[in-house]
């Protein structure tokens, strides 16, 4: 009885992963660094990111479903949950999706950079979440960590196994950023950056990131550049387009947006 129990269980939890193919968590900053037209353009990026018509079919195309939550980060303890667990199964789900995130207020203005604690909370989200067959924390910002622990410890102290970090760097208010993201943030199996150039370039970089994430793509699936584009710190900090990737910073392809 104990073994068909078991059994029984296991096939239960092996049928809800397959049903779900991504639980995604999208980590918004709210940092004292990002002003009031930043943090529009940043919340209203995502949210048209969301609704862009290759994002919906990516989400919509199956097998299994696309699960979503969002929260904003800040400093040390400010923290806050603006979508809980959402299983998007449609397009009704994505549009009250989207209508949640533009509709809910900026929890914080006045706090520092602590990435630690953002990670920390975006893994125990993830751990309360449900069961699916990826795991992805895609964190934004635009400035590194200075205030508590760094992203080091929040991977050695958080449920952080088989979880994928990405990261969306926000070029413009630290010249450290991309490196910083690159080297400390990125996190995980497949993981990658993107780049965006300042807040005006956030809604087409989430765009890629998302359709990206969405489609599971690794750099080989990816359709070339047009042309070479180097992967150093100051070419990328000329442009949104491409990202890098886990292992060698390799110049990411360019999806949708």
């Amino acid at each position: 009885m104990a073994v068909l129990l078991a059994g029984w269980l296991a096939g239960g939890a092996a049928a809800q992963a397959a049903s779900c193919r991504l639980a995604l968590v999208l980590a918004l900053d709210v940092s004292s660094s990002v002003d009031e037209r930043e943090y529009i353009l940043q919340r209203d990026g995502a949210a048209a990111a969301l609704g862009d018509p290759d994002i919906r079919r990516a989400i919509l195309s199956g097998p299994g479903h696309v699960a979503l939550a969002v929260y904003e980060w800040s400093g040390r303890r400010q923290n806050a949950l603006v979508l809980d667990w959402t299983a998007l199964r449609s397009d009704a789900d994505i549009d009250r999706a989207i209508a949640t995130l533009r509709g809910f207020p900026r929890s914080q203005t006045r706090f520092p950079t602590a990435m630690g604690y953002a990670l920390g909370y975006g893994a125990t989200l993830l751990a309360k979440g449900p069961q699916c067959a990826r795991r992805v924390i895609d964190v934004s910002g635009d400035g590194i960590t200075n205030d508590g622990f760094g992203p080091d410890l929040a991977y050695k102290h958080f449920p952080f196994q088989g979880v994928t970090v990405n990261g969306l760097a926000i070029l413009g208010a630290d010249p450290m950023v991309a490196d910083y993201y690159e080297f400390n943030v990125m996190h995980g199996p497949n993981a990658f950056v993107e780049l965006s150039e300042g807040y005006e370039g956030y809604r087409r970089a989430m765009t890629r990131k998302l359709f990206r994430e969405i489609s599971n793509m690794v750099v080989g699936d990816l359709a070339p550049l047009p042309a070479p584009v180097s992967s150093s710190p100051a070419q990328a900090a000329g442009t949104d387009g491409p990202g890098r990737n886990a292992g060698d910073g390799a110049a990411g392809a360019t999806p949708p947006g």
